[in-house]
């Protein structure tokens, strides 16, 4: 928290088409990562903001849901086009406040994106099913309706795409929708909820509320939220699905990962090497989806840890906005130091520390970052199950590495392991990349590809405590999330009376 500075812009809630203040006197500094200077401040809602939008979205929703699909699809071709003219404005805003490198930034609008595309083909997801004659003269069908009011609760590390996982979806399916953006970069919610309302989005169908832990919590608990999908730690992300349970409300919680990069001997090293530099230390490891365990089979440690090191060391670390940028700076001043916290961790474990990177110097990243939230990538090797630096998620630019005699101990670690959200494996071997993929315990499997994101179509989850929750985020999992199935059976009789019927109706 910091005193507010009258002079600095403000981050407000987009309720009902419009820009709002906040019901209470809370904000929080938003911060320039690669200077570290306070950009901006935003405020932070509270349960009478909650209110506001959930009423804004129950009274938008149900012209909305009683448009035609057909209708809705096209407000979403309309917000594809804006998307794509104003792509590399979010990708700036992205940089300015998450601090990754502007290329990077620019995928992630990308994939964004194509979720949008995706839901721009709802009339076609959202048809039943139809069986005639099911018994003598009566039919049965099928069709998805929406929930209502549904809301997102999204992470900092992808303040664009990761809300377009939802909403897009949501609302091309009927619903209202909500969003609660990290406090760390909220600018970019409300560019896209401006965007929303230039497609021709009616007003309160997409709102935005700010804040913090507050208004997760008043949106769990308020009535008119039928479903809330999150993406963040596993603490969190178990905490409101088992709340979920009580309250009666669908949940959809994305939470932690320690994704492992499995190389075996035969793999190509150098394509190896290129793949954990650039999943461990890309967006500076702060990424759901990053490798941050290198498991090194048989003789492949003592082959490619050489290069690891020259390579980790060389890493082009800068503020994102220069485009020759490898990595930018760390989010915030309190994730840096809890990312140094467990590299300290790591020489008390006892692992080795090859790479330290809070030996970093922040005057090489450019001009004004003296005083950035900056981290050098950290390599450690010969680490072991029992060290918490194994165990936990670090969310930084720390690759760990593991050793193992054979790929049969490979997918034991990596079962053992409490999160399934991604693994890769590099391999030239076909039958090892098949059982492999068949038998690790893992949601998302890559084969010589090092961050196995699916496509807008199939779907993002993990397993085990990575995910909580039924169904998967996006594609036509998502779909199912957001609406909900009803039945129809209908009969029209002719001629004499059926009388009543005191048994179960059997197809006869």
């Amino acid at each position: 928290m910091t005193d507010h500075t009258p002079s600095l812009p403000l981050v407000e809630h987009f309720i009902q088409g419009h820009t709002v203040a906040s019901h209470g006197a809370r904000k929080q500094a938003v911060h320039h990562p690669a200077s570290g200077h306070v950009s901006k401040e935003v405020v932070l809602g509270d349960a009478a903001d909650v209110n506001a939008a959930v009423l804004a979205a129950q009274q938008a929703q149900v012209a909305w849901g009683e448009m035609p699909p057909i209708r809705r699809s096209r407000v979403m071709f309309r917000f594809l086009e804006l998307l794509n003219a104003h792509k590399d404005e979010l990708a700036h805003m992205i940089t300015a406040e998450h601090g990754k490198v502007f290329t990077d930034a620019q995928g992630e609008v990308s994939r964004g994106i194509d979720i949008v595309e995706f839901a721009c083909g709802i009339p076609q997801l959202l048809k039943g099913d139809f069986t005639d004659q099911v018994s003598t003269g009566i039919d049965n069908w099928s069709l998805r309706q929406p929930l209502g009011v549904v809301a997102g609760v999204t992470p900092f590390n992808f303040p664009v795409m990761v809300p377009m996982w939802m909403f897009p979806v949501a609302l091309a399916c009927g619903n209202a929708f909500i969003l609660k953006p990290s406090p760390l970069d909220p600018s970019p919610s409300l560019l896209m909820a401006r965007l929303l309302s230039e497609a021709g989005l009616p007003d309160g169908v997409f709102n935005v509320i700010q804040g913090d832990k507050d208004v997760v919590e008043a949106l769990m608990q308020h009535p008119g939220v039928h479903a809330l999908s999150f993406v963040g730690s596993t603490p969190i992300a178990h905490h409101l699905y088992q709340m979920g349970a009580q309250l009666g409300k669908r949940v959809q919680a994305l939470g932690g990962a320690k994704n492992h990069m499995v190389v075996m001997p035969d793999a190509d090293l150098d394509q190896a090497v290129d793949a954990l530099i650039g999943s461990a230390y890309g967006s500076a490891g702060e990424r759901c989806m990053a490798i941050s365990v290198a498991v090194l089979v048989g003789d492949v440690g003592e082959k490619i840890m050489p290069q690891l090191i020259k390579r980790t060391q060389a890493l082009k670390i800068k503020d994102g906005e220069q485009l020759d940028a490898e990595m930018g700076p760390i989010v915030s001043r309190a994730a840096k130091e809890r990312i140094s916290g467990y590299i300290a961790l790591g020489v008390e474990e006892g692992a080795q520390l090859l790479v330290d990177g809070r030996t970093f110097d922040p005057s090489t990243a450019g001009e004004h970052c003296q005083d950035g939230f900056w981290l050098g990538g950290t390599l450690f090797d010969h680490v072991t199950p029992s060290m918490r630096i194994y165990q936990e998620e670090i969310f930084g630019p720390v690759l760990v590495c593991v050793h193992v005699p054979h790929l049969e101990a490979a997918i034991a670690l990596i079962n053992a392991h409490e999160f399934g959200n991604g693994v890769s494996c590099f391999t030239r071997e076909g039958h090892v990349a098949r059982e492999f993929s068949r038998r690790i315990q893992v949601g998302m499997v890559g084969i010589n590809v090092p961050i196995p994101v699916p496509m807008a179509w199939i779907g993002f989850g993990g397993w085990k405590r990575s995910l909580f929750g039924d169904m998967h985020a996006y594609g036509e999992e998502g779909v199912r999330f957001y609406t909900k199935q009803k039945s129809i059976m209908q009969r029209w009789p002719q001629g004499t009376p059926l009388g009543a019927e005191f048994v179960m109706p059997t197809s006869k």
